[in-house]
């Protein structure tokens, strides 16, 4: 019985970090689109000369699009490279020990 509660509760564990990875790379698509059209409007700008004199636009700039740059690999590196650097391998340990963890507290047994 209580292998099978071990089971579930790791089931239930592993779910949620599943889950918590969909919305993370859900967030990172929706930024990397939007990042993009901020990138094409960057260089219509700035190379084509097309005015944008209308307000988020008009303040769309090199220093704006180096400080989006950083923030978009920075949120790039922490959600892929992170995959490869903890690994699945990594997570089940990490979700066994908290597991063991909370049982271990646990006042009945």
């Amino acid at each position: 019985m209580r292998e099978k509660n071990n089971k579930d509760t790791e089931a239930f564990e592993l779910e949620k970090m599943a889950t918590k990875k969909v919305v993370k790379l859900k967030a990172f698509y929706s930024h990397m689109f939007v990042y993009v059209i901020g990138v094409i409007f960057f260089i219509l700008k700035e190379y084509f000369g097309v005015p944008f004199n209308f307000f988020p636009l008009k303040h769309i700039n090199l220093f704006v699009m180096a400080v989006w740059t950083v923030f978009f690999l920075v949120s790039a590196i922490d959600i892929f490279a992170s995959f490869k650097i903890f690994g699945e391998e990594w997570e089940e340990r990490k979700v066994k020990s908290i597991l063991e963890k909370r049982i271990k507290k646990q006042k009945w047994e």
